[in-house]
């Protein structure tokens, strides 16, 4: 027989769609991007054949007969998107936004696509050359992507184009030449890459919305760039802050030197009692030249005087801010570049719960090398937000309201420890951007979060609310945050690094040597301290703190099994229409309670229901939904519920790479709180202290 894989390649190359209502090519074209995508649990979809315009695939837009719209974003798609995209006849909009996809973007692209958007997924590779032949497109968005490469030279075409965003990858190079005719352009976002170059090709274009930062453009910046309303251009090495200005010649003589007096320009008494004699006038004139060029000399002296008065007071400020912020150096600077780490006492409001903080702050001052140019650093007590030609100074927000114990980190020492926030360095892409691994001297491991698109543009004063309370949260199996980042209008949250392995890394491993680590006594300690870390969100915080993101991906273990929970605190942050766009389809895919796809709000008690799906997992080794699994068995919950109850089931039910040779009293324990914490009405579940005393009494 032939494998599904090839049954589905020969129905999709060899059915007949003449039948249906769709035009036969966009049916073969979504049949093959549903293919690619992994057969997806998408309402309406079919494997191949079907009639998406008349039968309602979720997601597809029609105009008569054709495709023109496939809108899933936020739909938990992976897989990737197939080579047959540039079959669909009239697709005009595709937005797979906020999904798992990955792969390369495909060449064959849809020519007549005016909306193109993959932003939040895991595309690798770099834009296809394909690019120019999509003359129709207006808007595109690859942000949040692991793209690379350089930006391809096929620019010249989209004339309409009105908005691209390709800001979070790691494109390199210059920007191509061609995108000077970007003609219809007033949105471009490239931030935070490592694209290099000048900013020349863009200066005449009608951008009203541009954000450079965070790359490696040097050179000045074009004058005409300056006068765009939102231009943010922070993070680069730039050489000049405007392009210079020819200046006019000076002149040769001074502007009235030899001028002839006007004839009637005297009118003092003469020896004639008349007109003045021309003695006189030459008298005059000789008497102008000496004195205006004294006049002058003698203001450009004064002037000298009082810009090095001035500069010399702004010192004085300076080195007083700077040494009020921590000890003075006794000995001299170095000749030589060099990185230097000073240790900042904890301040006497750095106590949390009863307990003095024993972490020590860091100032990291690093002076700036030839060979590895990087952005300027903050001089820490100052209050002037301006930018100088030796440093850039702190936002007031955060010089009038410092958190308690977060430290503050500049973007230049940040950039620098994760090599320029390299592909190399980056841990994972969370649920609110890209983490990252920030080595320091001495073996000192942070990992520090960059806020995605929305919330980089969060105020500083929300900002360092933010802060404060998740540095108020202190529990040993919670993920501590120790500093962060406001440069250049950047939001970073800097943590004391764990582990780069999560419970979801390790229990759907292909590794089974890995999974066998998890004893059945191992998966109940995971399972306690875990619940010892929502308890204290719910019980041990005033006010208390919903997680509304726990699941097995944001549980850290380190190779002793110990457990970290990440992401805590951090609600503010997260999309609130993320929920409306999956309607009732969000439960199978998530960790969500039901109460939450109805109405999107969130409580203690949807943590509750979260956590008992990561025990679930913990039991049985399946992810919440698992396609590849016999359709009886994919939805986790909907599977386990019924057989909760009877041993015999549950023993079938756990995870093959667990020692059978266990105590069936703990087995149905550990069932009976699952069942009580995946209960459909939240009134029904447990509180977290009552699952925690329930799971030490397992153990």
């Amino acid at each position: 027989m032939f494998p599904r894989f090839a049954l589905v390649l020969t129905l999709l190359f060899y059915v007949t769609f003449s039948h249906g209502y769709t035009y036969e090519q966009d049916v073969y074209a979504i049949n093959y991007l549903y293919l690619a995508l992994g057969f997806p649990l998408l309402p309406g979809w079919t494997a191949f054949g079907g009639d998406p315009c008349n039968d309602n695939w979720q997601g597809v837009q029609c105009v008569n007969s054709n495709i023109s719209a496939i809108i899933l974003n936020g739909a938990n798609l992976g897989g990737e998107l197939g080579d047959k995209l540039g079959n669909f006849t009239s697709l005009i909009t595709m937005d797979l936004s906020g999904n798992q996809i990955g792969g390369r973007i495909p060449e064959s692209l849809p020519i007549t696509i005016r909306k193109f958007f993959l932003s939040a997924n895991k595309f690798t590779g770099s834009i296809p050359g394909s690019l120019s032949g999509l003359t129709l497109l207006s808007d595109m968005s690859l942000n949040n992507n692991l793209l690379s490469g350089e930006l391809p030279d096929a620019f010249q075409t989209l004339t309409g184009l009105i908005n691209l965003d390709l800001s979070d990858n790691n494109f390199s190079g210059q920007l191509p030449p061609s995108m000077e005719s970007l003609s219809s352009l007033t949105t471009l976002h490239i931030q935070n890459n490592q694209l290099s170059g000048t900013l020349d090709v863009l200066q005449d274009l009608p951008l009203q919305d541009l954000n450079v930062e965070n790359n490696m453009f040097s050179g000045p910046i074009p004058a005409k760039l300056l006068n765009i309303p939102n231009f943010k251009k922070g993070g680069n090495p730039f050489n000049a802050s405007i392009a210079p200005s020819p200046l006019p010649p000076p002149p040769t003589t001074f502007p009235f030197s030899h001028a002839p007096a006007p004839a009637n320009s005297f009118k003092g008494p003469t020896q004639n009692g008349g007109l003045p004699s021309e003695n006189n006038k030459i008298s005059i004139i000789k008497a102008v030249e000496y004195v205006c060029p004294g006049v002058i000399l003698l203001a450009i002296v004064t002037l000298m005087v009082i810009l090095n008065v001035s500069k010399w007071q702004q010192k004085k400020l300076k080195d007083e801010g700077f040494h009020r912020g921590q000890d003075v150096r006794k000995d001299e600077r170095p000749e030589e570049p060099h990185i230097s780490i000073d240790f900042i006492k904890p301040h006497k409001g750095d106590e949390v719960l009863g307990e003095s903080t024993q972490r020590q702050e860091y100032n990291f001052n690093i002076q700036r090398t030839t060979a590895h140019p990087m952005p300027l650093l903050i001089e820490k007590d100052t209050v002037n937000p301006v930018v100088t030609g030796k440093k850039i100074l702190r936002d007031p927000a955060e010089i009038l309201n410092p958190p308690t114990s977060a430290t503050p980190f500049s973007v230049a020492s940040l950039q620098l420890h994760t090599n320029s926030f390299s592909e190399e360095n980056l841990i994972q892409d969370g649920t609110l951007g890209p983490v990252y691994l920030a080595e320091f001297p001495q073996g000192k491991l942070l990992e520090v979060v960059k806020l995605d698109n929305k919330n980089s543009d969060l105020p500083g004063d929300e900002f360092l609310k933010l802060v404060k309370i998740i540095s108020e949260i202190q529990h040993p199996n919670i993920v501590e945050l120790v500093g962060y980042c406001m440069d250049f209008g950047q939001r970073l949250l800097v943590y004391k690094y764990f582990s780069s392995k999560t419970l979801f890394d390790v229990l759907h491993s292909d590794d089974v040597g890995v999974k066998k680590k998890l004893s059945w006594n191992a998966r109940i300690q995971i399972a306690l301290e875990a619940a010892k870390a929502l308890e204290y969100l719910h019980e041990g915080c005033r006010p208390p703190i919903v997680h509304q993101r726990f699941e097995s991906s944001n549980i850290l273990i380190d190779d002793d099994l110990s457990v970290r929970v990440s992401e805590c605190g951090l609600t503010s942050l997260l999309p609130s229409s993320f929920v409306t766009q999956l309607s009732g389809m969000r439960p199978f895919f998530s960790y969500d309670a039901p109460e939450v796809s109805d109405s999107g709000s969130y409580s203690e008690k949807s943590d509750v229901y979260s956590f008992g799906i990561v025990m679930l997992e913990l039991l049985t080794g399946h992810k919440p939904f698992d396609s590849s699994l016999p359709w009886a068995e994919q939805h986790l919950v909907r599977w386990a519920s019924s057989q909760l109850h009877d041993i015999d089931a549950l023993i079938r039910m756990m995870d093959p790479c667990v020692d059978r040779q266990l105590h069936v009293k703990s087995l149905s324990r550990f069932a009976d709180i699952i069942s009580r914490c995946i209960q459909q009405g939240s009134e029904f579940r447990p509180p977290m202290s009552e699952v925690v005393q329930d799971l030490a009494r397992v153990i």
